[in-house]
């Protein structure tokens, strides 16, 4: 186990304070930005120990680890295993505009971001349907058949269906759509990672990735945007909790 400055876990612990039982991690991962933003902690310091945290907080470990992987995905920290978790930036390259957007991300602001990356989705659908060439329509089909070769093995399956979508977002030549959807999804992974519940949620999503695929080959824009607002629907309604399949349609991710 690595050994870690005491000046440093002291500073960052005696700052932090507790936060009171229960705390959820979208919390625990506010509480650790506002200390980042202060510009106290110095880019690079190493952070004291998941157990430390957790235990200044008074929350469990749980929840220290979900809010330092959202952290991760964020760029604010770097967790190098068998090492530790480092802050990256200094105090001004920790106030990008990403980091008001509900600090990953609490149930209402969750919501509130499918209903962006929706909209954009379908968007993307319409118009990469309009500009994708042979070439990323085949790959799109490549995607689609690693899925369903994956419907057993949800890590894979997962994987996917990210590079589905990013073949569709990259193929509307429109740099802003593309960045704003990988910004989003980055922001959403941390629920829709766990979104997939089982090998019959991944068949079902399935379908609603061939709806979409079909209509782009076909070529018809309406009925592609058509497809991705049934999949963003269901995809929305499974990040808002776990759910059984539903009778009437597939689930989506």
């Amino acid at each position: 186990m690595p050994a870690y400055a005491t000046n440093e876990t002291d500073t960052i612990s005696a700052a932090l304070g507790a936060m009171g039982p229960g705390s959820p991690s979208a919390a625990v991962a506010t509480k650790l930005l506002e200390l980042f933003t202060e510009g106290s902690i110095a880019s690079g310091t190493r952070l004291p120990p998941e157990r430390q945290l957790a235990a200044t907080l008074a929350v469990g470990r749980s929840a220290v680890r979900e809010a330092l992987a959202a952290l991760e995905i964020l760029g604010v920290v770097d967790v190098r295993p068998g090492s530790g978790t480092y802050l990256r930036g200094n105090a001004s390259e920790l106030l990008p505009q990403t980091l008001s957007w509900g600090m990953m991300l609490n149930k209402s602001r969750t919501a509130e971001l499918a209903e962006v990356r929706g909209a954009l989705e379908i968007y993307a659908a319409r118009l990469a349907t309009e500009r994708m060439p042979p070439a990323a329509i085949a790959r799109l089909h490549g995607h689609l058949e690693k899925m369903r070769l994956s419907a057993s093995d949800l890590s894979a399956f997962v994987e996917a269906d990210l590079q589905f979508h990013l073949e569709l977002a990259q193929s509307t030549d429109n740099t802003v759509l593309l960045d704003l959807l990988q910004s989003i999804r980055s922001l959403l992974r941390v629920w829709s990672d766990r979104s997939v519940q089982d090998d019959e949620h991944a068949r079902l999503a399935i379908v609603e990735h061939a709806a979409v695929y079909e209509a782009i080959a076909a070529g018809d824009s309406e009925a592609a945007a058509t497809a991705m607002v049934t999949h963003m629907r269901t995809a929305s309604a499974r990040l808002a909790g776990p759910t059984e399949p539903p009778a009437t349609g597939p689930l989506g991710n």
